[in-house]
Protein backbone atom coordinates (compact mmCIF):
# COMPACT_ATOMS: atom_id res chain seq x y z
CA UNK A 1 0.00 0.00 0.00
CA UNK A 2 1.39 3.38 -1.02
CA UNK A 3 1.07 6.63 0.87
CA UNK A 4 -1.30 8.87 -1.07
CA UNK A 5 -0.58 12.39 -2.20
CA UNK A 6 -2.51 15.23 -0.61
CA UNK A 7 -2.16 18.50 1.19
CA UNK A 8 1.13 18.78 3.03
CA UNK A 9 1.83 21.16 5.89
CA UNK A 10 3.71 24.34 5.05
CA UNK A 11 7.20 23.29 6.03
CA UNK A 12 8.46 26.86 6.06
CA UNK A 13 5.87 27.91 8.65
CA UNK A 14 5.70 24.87 10.92
CA UNK A 15 8.25 24.46 13.71
CA UNK A 16 10.41 21.58 12.52
CA UNK A 17 13.39 20.12 14.39
CA UNK A 18 16.71 21.11 12.85
CA UNK A 19 17.51 17.49 11.97
CA UNK A 20 14.54 15.20 11.44
CA UNK A 21 13.68 12.37 9.05
CA UNK A 22 10.44 13.10 7.21
CA UNK A 23 9.17 10.56 4.71
CA UNK A 24 6.17 8.94 3.10
CA UNK A 25 5.87 5.70 5.02
CA UNK A 26 3.47 2.91 5.85
CA UNK A 27 3.52 0.33 8.62
CA UNK A 28 6.08 -1.70 6.71
CA UNK A 29 7.73 0.53 4.12
CA UNK A 30 9.34 3.91 3.56
CA UNK A 31 9.64 5.74 0.23
CA UNK A 32 12.93 7.23 -0.94
CA UNK A 33 13.83 9.00 -4.16
CA UNK A 34 16.58 8.72 -6.74
CA UNK A 35 17.06 10.11 -10.25
CA UNK A 36 18.70 8.32 -13.16
CA UNK A 37 19.14 8.44 -16.90
CA UNK A 38 16.10 6.96 -18.70
CA UNK A 39 18.21 4.02 -19.86
CA UNK A 40 18.41 2.85 -16.24
CA UNK A 41 15.40 4.48 -14.59
CA UNK A 42 12.75 3.31 -17.04
CA UNK A 43 13.65 -0.41 -16.88
CA UNK A 44 13.81 -0.17 -13.08
CA UNK A 45 10.28 1.28 -12.93
CA UNK A 46 8.98 -1.17 -15.53
CA UNK A 47 10.31 -4.25 -13.73
CA UNK A 48 9.99 -3.00 -10.15
CA UNK A 49 13.63 -3.79 -9.43
CA UNK A 50 17.02 -2.42 -10.34
CA UNK A 51 18.48 -3.97 -13.51
CA UNK A 52 21.89 -5.66 -13.71
CA UNK A 53 23.29 -2.39 -15.14
CA UNK A 54 22.70 -0.75 -11.75
CA UNK A 55 26.18 -0.91 -10.22
CA UNK A 56 25.77 -2.53 -6.85
CA UNK A 57 29.39 -1.97 -5.83
CA UNK A 58 29.08 1.83 -5.94
CA UNK A 59 27.79 4.08 -3.20
CA UNK A 60 24.22 5.14 -3.89
CA UNK A 61 22.43 8.02 -2.14
CA UNK A 62 18.74 7.77 -1.27
CA UNK A 63 16.58 10.69 -0.16
CA UNK A 64 13.22 10.55 1.66
CA UNK A 65 12.48 14.18 0.71
CA UNK A 66 10.73 14.63 -2.65
CA UNK A 67 11.58 18.33 -2.81
CA UNK A 68 15.22 17.74 -1.97
CA UNK A 69 15.29 15.28 -4.87
CA UNK A 70 13.74 17.95 -7.08
CA UNK A 71 16.48 20.35 -6.04
CA UNK A 72 19.17 17.77 -6.75
CA UNK A 73 17.86 16.77 -10.19
CA UNK A 74 16.48 20.18 -11.22
CA UNK A 75 12.93 18.86 -11.57
CA UNK A 76 14.29 15.98 -13.70
CA UNK A 77 16.05 18.28 -16.18
CA UNK A 78 19.70 17.57 -15.35
CA UNK A 79 21.73 15.23 -17.51
CA UNK A 80 21.44 11.58 -16.46
CA UNK A 81 18.77 12.54 -13.90
CA UNK A 82 15.79 12.79 -16.23
CA UNK A 83 13.89 9.88 -14.64
CA UNK A 84 12.84 10.28 -11.01
CA UNK A 85 12.10 7.08 -9.13
CA UNK A 86 10.09 6.62 -5.95
CA UNK A 87 11.59 3.50 -4.39
CA UNK A 88 9.54 1.86 -1.68
CA UNK A 89 11.80 -0.11 0.65
CA UNK A 90 11.24 -2.09 3.81
CA UNK A 91 11.37 -0.20 7.07
CA UNK A 92 13.43 -3.06 8.44
CA UNK A 93 16.16 -2.35 5.89
CA UNK A 94 15.94 1.42 6.32
CA UNK A 95 16.09 1.15 10.10
CA UNK A 96 19.05 -1.21 9.92
CA UNK A 97 20.88 1.27 7.69
CA UNK A 98 20.22 4.08 10.16
CA UNK A 99 21.52 2.01 13.06
CA UNK A 100 24.71 1.20 11.19
CA UNK A 101 25.23 4.67 9.72
CA UNK A 102 27.80 7.29 10.57
CA UNK A 103 28.04 10.92 9.60
CA UNK A 104 29.97 11.61 6.42
CA UNK A 105 31.97 14.31 8.22
CA UNK A 106 33.44 14.81 11.67
CA UNK A 107 31.35 16.75 14.20
CA UNK A 108 32.93 17.60 17.58
CA UNK A 109 29.54 17.71 19.31
CA UNK A 110 28.59 14.25 17.99
CA UNK A 111 31.84 12.27 18.06
CA UNK A 112 34.14 11.63 21.00
CA UNK A 113 37.10 12.65 18.87
CA UNK A 114 38.25 12.55 15.25
CA UNK A 115 39.75 9.09 15.69
CA UNK A 116 36.40 7.71 16.89
CA UNK A 117 34.69 9.15 13.82
CA UNK A 118 37.33 7.69 11.50
CA UNK A 119 36.86 4.28 13.08
CA UNK A 120 33.09 4.54 12.59
CA UNK A 121 33.67 5.41 8.92
CA UNK A 122 35.91 2.36 8.49
CA UNK A 123 33.33 0.05 10.06
CA UNK A 124 30.13 1.30 8.44
CA UNK A 125 28.92 0.90 4.85
CA UNK A 126 26.34 3.66 5.44
CA UNK A 127 26.84 7.45 5.47
CA UNK A 128 24.49 10.24 6.50
CA UNK A 129 24.41 13.84 5.37
CA UNK A 130 21.95 16.43 6.64
CA UNK A 131 21.24 18.93 3.88
CA UNK A 132 18.96 21.99 3.90
CA UNK A 133 15.38 21.01 3.15
CA UNK A 134 13.80 22.84 0.19
CA UNK A 135 10.54 24.66 -0.41
CA UNK A 136 8.47 24.50 -3.60
CA UNK A 137 10.73 27.06 -5.27
CA UNK A 138 13.70 24.92 -4.16
CA UNK A 139 14.97 27.59 -1.81
CA UNK A 140 16.72 26.28 1.34
CA UNK A 141 14.72 26.03 4.55
CA UNK A 142 16.22 26.40 8.05
CA UNK A 143 15.85 22.71 8.89
CA UNK A 144 17.66 19.71 7.44
CA UNK A 145 16.71 16.68 5.39
CA UNK A 146 18.35 13.25 5.44
CA UNK A 147 20.53 11.83 2.71
CA UNK A 148 21.52 8.21 3.21
CA UNK A 149 24.53 6.85 1.35
CA UNK A 150 24.74 3.07 0.92
CA UNK A 151 27.85 1.20 -0.15
CA UNK A 152 29.03 -2.39 -0.30
CA UNK A 153 26.66 -4.80 1.45
CA UNK A 154 24.17 -2.03 2.22
CA UNK A 155 23.96 -1.02 -1.45
CA UNK A 156 23.44 -4.60 -2.56
CA UNK A 157 20.80 -5.20 0.12
CA UNK A 158 18.97 -2.02 -0.94
CA UNK A 159 18.78 -3.14 -4.56
CA UNK A 160 18.10 -6.82 -4.09
CA UNK A 161 16.47 -7.28 -0.66
CA UNK A 162 14.88 -4.10 0.66
CA UNK A 163 13.17 -2.85 -2.49
CA UNK A 164 9.44 -3.50 -2.52
CA UNK A 165 8.43 -1.40 -5.54
CA UNK A 166 9.82 1.21 -7.91
CA UNK A 167 7.64 3.86 -9.53
CA UNK A 168 8.45 6.48 -12.15
CA UNK A 169 7.29 9.79 -10.66
CA UNK A 170 8.78 11.99 -13.39
CA UNK A 171 5.30 13.02 -14.65
CA UNK A 172 4.39 14.10 -11.10
CA UNK A 173 7.57 16.17 -10.91
CA UNK A 174 6.74 17.86 -14.22
CA UNK A 175 3.17 18.59 -13.11
CA UNK A 176 4.26 20.14 -9.81
CA UNK A 177 6.98 22.16 -11.52
CA UNK A 178 4.49 23.56 -14.05
CA UNK A 179 2.18 24.68 -11.24
CA UNK A 180 5.06 26.32 -9.37
CA UNK A 181 6.11 28.16 -12.54
CA UNK A 182 2.51 29.30 -12.99
CA UNK A 183 2.49 30.66 -9.44
CA UNK A 184 -0.15 28.21 -8.20
CA UNK A 185 1.70 27.06 -5.10
CA UNK A 186 -1.43 25.81 -3.39
CA UNK A 187 -2.21 23.37 -6.19
CA UNK A 188 1.45 22.36 -6.37
CA UNK A 189 1.60 21.70 -2.63
CA UNK A 190 -1.54 19.56 -2.80
CA UNK A 191 0.24 17.17 -5.19
CA UNK A 192 3.31 16.65 -3.03
CA UNK A 193 3.77 13.23 -1.46
CA UNK A 194 2.77 13.38 2.20
CA UNK A 195 5.94 13.25 4.27
CA UNK A 196 5.54 12.98 8.01
CA UNK A 197 8.11 12.54 10.80
CA UNK A 198 9.58 9.05 10.60
CA UNK A 199 9.75 7.14 13.91
CA UNK A 200 13.45 6.34 13.75
CA UNK A 201 14.12 6.37 17.48
CA UNK A 202 17.24 7.90 18.98
CA UNK A 203 19.79 9.09 16.44
CA UNK A 204 22.47 10.66 18.63
CA UNK A 205 25.18 8.92 16.60
CA UNK A 206 23.91 10.91 13.63
CA UNK A 207 23.76 14.24 15.45
CA UNK A 208 19.96 14.29 15.66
Amino acid sequence: MHATAGPAPDQAAAPVPYRQIRAAHTAGTVTVYQAYAPSLGLPAARDGRFPPAWKRERMTWIKPSFLWMMYRCGWATKTDQETVLAVEITREGFDDALRRACLSHYEPRTHRDREAWQEAVRRSPVRVQWDPERDLRLNPLPHRSLQLGLSGPASRAYADEWTVSIRDVTPLAAEIRALVQAGDLGAARALLPVETPYPAGMLEHLGA
